[in-house]
């Protein structure tokens, strides 16, 4: 059993893995992570977005024994070739994911995104890419894309409002 976070604009206690946008790292579907503080920071970033004052994080379990045996899952563990080959992918609209009912890696976050678009661009080498994100704080993102799996292997536990920076509410 796994612990795992979504951060909001409101609690999300049915998640739909039809409601994402295709331009996303790992594509449409139900984001999740396994770091709670980069959850509570989503919550927030989309409340700013939104133009909103809820920052609620979702808490789950993940129970990996219950996937199907036919599970299509793919874990980029770390900032290296083939995730930034992946990225790549992705913003150029090729969609990698489409193949995968789950996938789990690094996000494409302020802290990398300049790297991602100077190689997307040519500006650097993909071995001076990878040679700046070995640099990169660890992230993590689940996306999980098929409906079957989050009905049957994401357990709802609770909603909470995330405190602003400075630990007020």
């Amino acid at each position: 059993m796994i612990t795992l976070y979504h951060g909001s604009y409101m609690s999300v206690p049915s998640p739909l893995t039809g409601v994402g946008r295709r331009e996303l790292d790992f594509g449409p579907g139900f984001y999740v992570t396994n770091l709670r503080e980069q959850a509570e920071r989503w919550a927030r970033r989309v409340c700013v977005i939104r133009a909103v004052d809820t920052p609620t994080l979702s808490t789950y379990e993940f129970d990996e024994a219950l996937l199907p045996a036919n599970v299509r899952l793919l874990r980029l563990e770390h900032y290296n070739q083939e995730w930034l080959d992946f990225i790549i992918s992705s913003r150029r609209g090729e969609e990698p994911w489409k193949d995968y009912d789950i996938i789990e890696g690094g996000v494409a976050n302020d802290q990398v995104i300049d790297t991602v678009e100077d190689y997307y661009s040519g500006r650097i080498t993909a071995e001076q890419a990878i040679g700046q994100l070995r640099f990169a704080k660890p992230t993590h993102q689940m996306c999980i894309s098929r409906q079957a799996i989050v009905d049957s292997c994401l357990r709802f536990i609770a909603a909470e409002p995330v405190a602003e920076k400075g630990g007020q509410q």
